[in-house]
């Protein structure tokens, strides 16, 4: 099913049975307001779009994590202003790090973000900012006041709409601009202020809510850094974080009103029991994208691997590869598509990719397979470039191979390299079925000699290692683990 075109198909659908004007009472300020939808339409947009979700991700297969996200959440819903909400939390198997929610009480985190907090009082605080946007009705409400300037509709939240991820943009972006935009600071500090009250209410330090913009700063920081060294643009939104969030001021104010809402010590912070947790969880892509090994990747459940180019960077894309040459010079992708029909390598090309005339036109035999290569223009990330198209056959797919130059005078500077990499295709021996399990958390006890640069050079990250390591611990950008400390390192 396509998600987008369904989504399309809702938010039409809900735009006639909305009626043209109407008013409710906030169940958290109990004043009166404007919206467009009422609570039972609202519950059954979550109920439509819940299974949808579960088609864009997965959901994570470890019945006891779920059930603990599912237990921290109760108790902070059962502290909200909609207890008589039936509340969803689900952990999705996916590396990014991200948390949101729909209408209704379905509510999503990754596994992605979940690795990179140091106690449940965090997880906590992400869960609750989720409930705000739940308990506030803001889909509704920003949903309405789209709707009175025909902008479009709303219909879900995100954590930090600066670090909304590919997938809830692809999902959501028929619904209109609200939603790729995300929520306004407005909305947020609410959530930020709902989700601080509702851990104080539950005996939890509101604080925590500082924390986790604390560990999502030093994520936006990361990617600055690396798209620096990597020659290109940062893939974050600029707005809320600024500034350092113990320096915000509205962000500060709002998480110390919550104090009110508890007499007393607050319970002591939950750490080693919620690393404990995260023993054995996956890190990095889920074993359905395959993994990255140094210059190699593995895809175990489609039984191949291939060779990259040694000193190109690889992104591991949940719909593609990508591989990209120093100083960003060229481009490589690797797709796949299914076969219908038995098709040589090069008809495929005319009947499924239109390419019907070549230049360099030849077929190949890569390790027993059939495959065929040519060089024909595309747009590419720097404009029009005559580009290198080489797709093998193996099994029910078709796999294509697709490169690059930046520079439109040589548009055969990299063949040699390509080339290699397409050469390099193979089945998956018995022994490549190990390298392509995915990467795990494992929880380690520091000693006096831990330092991140040694855990790095023994990590099976493949780029990066100190630096996610850092993170993953709370570290970044600097500092070194105190003996006796657990710390998360990927094995």
């Amino acid at each position: 099913m396509n998600i987008r075109a369904s989504l399309g198909v809702l938010a039409a659908t809900l735009a006639g049975l909305l009626s043209l004007s109407g008013c409710a009472v906030n169940p958290v300020s109990g004043e009166q307001e404007f919206v467009l939808m009422s609570e039972s339409q609202e519950l059954a947009l979550g109920r439509r779009m819940h299974p949808q979700i579960l088609e864009q991700y997965d959901t994570y297969d470890d019945p006891e994590l779920q059930a603990y996200v599912q237990r921290v959440g109760e108790e902070l819903a059962a502290k909200s202003h909609r207890q008589d909400l039936i509340y969803r939390f689900t952990v999705l198997d996916s590396d990014e790090v991200n948390a949101f929610a729909l209408p209704g009480g379905y509510i999503y985190v990754t596994r992605g973000i979940m690795a990179y907090f140091q106690a449940e009082e965090e997880l906590a605080a992400v869960l609750g900012h989720e409930i705000g946007h739940v308990t506030a009705r803001h889909s509704v409400r920003q949903y309405s006041t789209q709707q009175a300037t025909g902008l479009g509709i709303a219909l879900g939240s995100i954590l930090v709409p600066e670090l909304r991820d590919r997938n809830v943009q692809n999902l959501l972006g028929s619904l209109g601009t609200a939603l790729v935009r995300g929520y306004g600071r407005e909305h947020e500090l609410e959530a930020d202020r709902l989700g601080a009250e509702y851990l104080a209410r539950s005996g939890r330090d509101p604080d925590a809510m500082i924390d986790v913009i604390r560990v999502l700063k030093a994520q936006e920081e990361f990617e600055k850094a690396r798209a620096e060294q990597e020659d290109r643009e940062p893939r974050t939104y600029h707005g809320v974080f600024a500034t350092h969030p113990a320096n915000d001021t509205r962000l500060q104010k709002v998480v110390a009103a919550a104090e009110r809402y508890h007499q007393g010590a607050y319970r002591p912070p939950k750490a080693e029991a919620y690393l404990r947790r995260l023993e054995g969880v996956t890190f990095g892509p889920p074993a359905r994208e395959g993994v990255v090994r140094g210059d190699h990747f593995y895809h175990r459940d489609l039984g191949f691997g291939l060779r990259f180019p040694a000193g190109w960077r690889i992104e591991n894309k949940s719909d593609r590869l990508l591989a990209f040459a120093p100083g960003n010079d060229a481009i490589l992708q690797l797709t796949t598509q299914d076969l219908n029909k038995r098709l040589g390598p090069r008809r495929f090309m005319a009947e499924r990719m239109n390419l019907k005339t070549l230049e360099d036109d030849r077929s190949l035999e890569v390790n027993g397979l059939a495959a065929h290569t040519g060089l024909a223009p595309i747009e590419s990330p720097w404009g029009r470039r005559l580009a290198r198209h080489t797709v093998i056959i193996f099994r029910d797919r078709a796999y294509i191979l697709t490169s690059a130059a930046k520079d439109p005078d040589r548009p055969r500077a990299y063949t040699t390299e390509v080339l290699n990499s397409a050469f390099s295709f193979h089945p998956l021996t018995a022994g490549e079925r190990e390298l392509a399990a995915p990467l795990r958390l494992t929880v380690i006890r520091a000693d006096r000699d831990t330092r991140f640069a040694d855990l790095a050079a023994k990590s099976r990250i493949s780029s990066y290692a100190e630096a996610r390591l850092r993170l993953l611990n709370g570290y970044y950008p600097d500092g070194e683990p105190r003996p006796g400390e657990l710390l998360k390192v990927v094995r």
